[in-house]
């Protein structure tokens, strides 16, 4: 029989997962703002940010509209109907990455041109193809996903990063010789070499998945890893009209609640050398925009991880337990997904925000002696990354309402959102420059929160964390922020600089990094944030970490249970 994953064991799949990917596609950047430089950069973000706000629009929306319907079903008993779904959600997919296909390709220099970029073009052009495949690929990690089952899921992604990130870096050293264009979209074509890999892993399991099927009595179905179940009582097949009408008025709002994050980093990456180049001219705004989307992004995306892997997690179990009317257990996980998002994303804020400058020093390095990132690059990462702790909390809360078919309110909470956000840009880039357009981010992203959770409190009781431990969250991050800037100066100080560059960034990192995100455990315990009861709901291997590191602790937890 096919295992379901649990809420936490399919949270830790899809995060470790996202945290492998997403330190492959840390790693990418290093070679590659070594070979096209910030300025290549640029151009390689404008096409990557662009390509990522069409594929959600391409792939978000129906998976995770997908998962719910597949997960309300399973959970009834539904199985045939499920099925019929699935291949509706399939044909749907081949569909919709042809028309994204045609329309990136031929939209591509138009948009670059717009935003100032002209030399996007053709970076933007060589990623179109991927969109053929991703559409299906998505598809398929939406019917896993909505059958609990994350191991697909998890390691697609991580074979799509492997094989992106090789191929990208490779084409870009190749290509560099030809010229910085071609380069830009050498390392941009990666993407279509990822695709096609973690296509192939796709199919694997769901070829594995319709064996499976088969040998419990399942029957076969037209399409892989769509198994013809039977249901528990005979009914009208649904016609593929009305399971289109059902995935549609799901999908349209998940789709915009999903593009959120992607869209204002497009936005971003847009509107930067337009309202920059006035103040300091065309060149320097355009390296500015290479340090946003190379560096500043790359590092500010890591806390979010595990919202984004406890959001996939989260959607099918809440849709499950709200169509039952179980509103304990929708609290209950509610409470659960928050107190882990903010718990867990918190320490990540704080040690990248405590160690920007070292961090960029070491990861991407400045070998051209910019004046532009050693002003801007460490100031530009700590004010992102403080941005991502509301990320956090937005993306689960929204996660949350979606699970409940709360749509309609998330739909007009991220318009608020970009509108925030765009009229902050405009107020605040004249006067605080670049930090202007990233503090209208995090303005954008504090209001979706508070709305999140206005709407969620009136629908459903939870608690996360409570009073107390709020205090002494607040208390804990007080003394790790003390704590690393204090450390901050001693290994400024005395530590560098060798004759290797990226030595003494290298060693000031670790310092930081290992002190401060090895205080917040040992905080989190003498403040009592962390309670018994949270210990015993952690994965097992983090119970025997935290039993090795405090027995005395977990000796007494296990005694009173």
């Amino acid at each position: 029989m096919v295992a379901k994953d649990s809420l936490v064991k399919g949270t830790i799949i899809l995060t470790v997962a996202a945290l492998v990917a997403r330190a492959l596609g840390v790693v990418q950047r290093v070679p590659l703002i070594v070979l096209l430089g910030d300025i290549g950069m640029a151009s390689y973000g404008v096409a990557f940010n662009i390509y990522s706000m069409l594929l959600v629009v391409a792939t978000a929306g129906i998976p995770s509209a997908l998962s719910k319907m597949i997960s309300e079903r399973t959970e009834l008993g539904l199985y045939a109907e499920a099925g019929r779904i699935y291949r509706a959600a399939i044909a749907f997919a081949v569909g919709a990455g042809v028309v994204m296909t045609i329309f990136l390709y031929v939209f591509a220099p138009y948009y670059a041109n717009m935003t100032l970029n002209p030399q996007a073009a053709l970076p933007i052009r060589t990623l179109a193809p991927a969109l053929l495949l991703f559409p299906l690929i998505a598809i398929m990690r939406g019917y896993f996903q909505g059958r609990r089952m994350m191991m697909p899921n998890g390691l697609s992604q991580i074979v799509e990063q492997i094989f992106r990130v090789a191929a990208s870096v490779l084409l870009a050293y190749l290509l560099l010789a030809h010229s910085l264009d071609w380069a830009v979209a050498g390392a941009s074509f990666g993407g279509v070499v990822g695709s096609l890999a973690a296509a192939a892993v796709m199919i694997y399991y769901a070829l594995r998945l319709r064996r499976n099927d088969r040998s419990e009595g399942l029957g076969g179905s037209e399409q892989a890893g769509a198994p013809r179940l039977e249901t528990k009582t005979a009914s009208i097949p649904l016609a593929f009209k009305t399971i289109y009408a059902q995935l549609f008025k799901l999908s349209i709002p998940i789709v915009i609640f999903s593009l959120t994050v992607t869209l204002v980093y497009t936005i971003d990456s847009s509107i930067v050398t337009l309202l920059l180049k006035d103040q300091i001219g065309e060149a320097s705004a355009q390296e500015i925009l290479g340090v946003l989307v190379g560096r500043a992004q790359s590092l500010a995306g890591i806390p979010i991880i595990l919202a984004i892997a406890l959001s996939q997690s989260v959607v099918p179990i809440i849709s499950s337990a709200y169509s039952k009317k179980d509103m304990v257990q929708v609290g209950e996980q509610t409470g659960k997904v928050m107190q882990l998002s903010i718990l867990s994303g918190l320490p990540m804020v704080l040690v990248i925000c405590l160690a920007a400058g070292p961090l960029n020093g070491f990861i991407f390095g400045n070998l051209k002696h910019s004046a532009i990132v050693d002003t801007y690059a460490a100031p530009m990462i700590i004010v992102l990354t403080i941005s991502s702790i509301f990320q956090i909390v937005m993306q689960t809360s929204g996660a949350v309402l979606m699970g409940m078919g709360k749509m309609r309110p998330l739909v007009l909470h991220v318009i608020a959102g970009i509108a925030i956000k765009l009229v902050a840009s405009l107020a605040l880039a004249p006067w605080l420059g670049i930090y202007g357009i990233i503090a209208a981010t995090c303005l954008c992203f504090m209001a979706m929160t508070v709305l999140n959770l206005w709407v969620l409190r009136k629908e459903v009781s939870f608690l996360i964390l409570g009073a107390r431990r709020w205090l002494a969250v607040a208390v804990t991050t007080v003394l790790i922020v003390l704590i690393g800037i204090g450390l901050s100066s001693v290994v400024h100080a005395y530590i560098g600089p060798y004759s290797q560059p990226r030595l003494a960034p290298f060693i000031q990192a670790v310092i930081l990094c290992a002190v401060t995100a090895g205080a917040y455990p040992v905080l989190l315990m003498l403040t009592k944030t962390v309670s018994v009861s949270d210990l015993h709901q952690m994965p097992r291997p983090i119970q025997r970490l935290v039993g090795r590191v405090a027995p005395k602790l977990m000796n007494r937890s296990s005694s009173k249970h």
